[in-house]
């Protein structure tokens, strides 16, 4: 009996048997089925869920595997998104609606803060920033610095509170395949996680909070706060961020951290996203 004989009526299935080419409509519909479930996935489990064979699963696997789409973690046998999932999403929230969206709650923060506002998104294990709003000129309070961030930069995510802020509601599988190897924990001033186990813990108590912060992990002498924004399926798409002078004496912490907050629920809205409970969007 053939596979699409035996696979039975269900509308994923239905929608590869019209396909030109079954094994296409089954991989993606894997891909989205992993993406709605919060922890790894057995071959066997999706393979029944879905109304695959599970010999035509295993090689679906294996060829989305190659390719970077799933990660397999042989500790627990199961699957989740691999690093190219997190680039294809990345590359496609990086397009202007996005950032049509956010520039005007950037804009509006930049002005309250009286400073630096940014909006990053992960690619890869690298925070890349799309936006960058400062504040109105001779705003009170205003302490606009030379940073680093500008518009197209690459910085290690695992560094950033903007993608440490995204990298907290990242099950710790696929951190796992964005850090495979001890030194792709890299550092900027000799400070800031050295294995995937500190990473870990530190993202795990960020998640808890609701925001992450880093302290002269990216620059000396500066210290950044960020917030993640989710789509409708409680994944971060991106996260808004502001730095200042780590001893500027007139900065209140709560009150950032408020701000900051408020306008990432702000761009969760706009995209029609929710976020999701504090503490449960990392299983692994």
């Amino acid at each position: 009996m053939s596979e699409r004989a035996s696979t039975p009526d269900t509308p994923s299935s239905s929608r590869a048997s019209s396909s030109a080419s079954p094994a296409v409509g089954r991989a993606l519909d894997m891909l989205v089925y992993l993406a709605g479930r919060p922890g790894l996935v057995q071959a066997a489990t999706l393979a029944r869920d879905l109304g695959i064979p599970r010999s035509s699963a295993y090689h679906i696997l294996t060829v989305l595997a190659d390719r970077g789409f799933v990660t397999y973690v042989p500790a627990e046998q199961a699957y989740g998104l691999g690093v190219t999932s997190f680039e294809v999403g990345s590359a496609y929230l990086r397009h202007e609606p996005l950032e049509r969206l956010a520039r005007p709650i950037l804009r509006g923060l930049a002005s309250r803060l009286g400073q630096t506002v940014h909006l990053g998104v992960l690619h890869g294990a690298e925070t890349v920033y799309l936006l960058k709003e400062r504040p109105p000129a001779g705003r009170a309070g205003d302490v606009d610095i030379a940073l680093v961030t500008d518009i197209g930069v690459r910085l290690p995510a695992h560094l950033t509170a903007n993608g440490r802020a995204i990298l907290a509601h990242t099950s710790e599988a696929q951190l796992r395949a964005l850090f495979p190897r001890p030194g792709d924990l890299t550092t900027r001033t000799g400070k800031g996680p050295r294995t995937l186990p500190e990473l870990v813990g530190e993202l795990s108590r960020e998640r808890e909070r609701g925001w992450s912060q880093e302290v002269e992990l990216v620059t000396q002498g500066f210290c950044s706060m960020g917030v993640a924004a989710f789509d409708h399926n409680e994944r971060p798409v991106a996260a808004i961020s502001t730095t200042w002078r780590r001893h500027h004496g007139l900065h209140d912490v709560e009150r950032v951290r408020d701000v900051l907050r408020q306008g990432a629920a702000r761009l969760t809205a706009a995209v029609s996203g929710h976020a999701p409970a504090t503490g449960t969007a990392s299983a692994a």
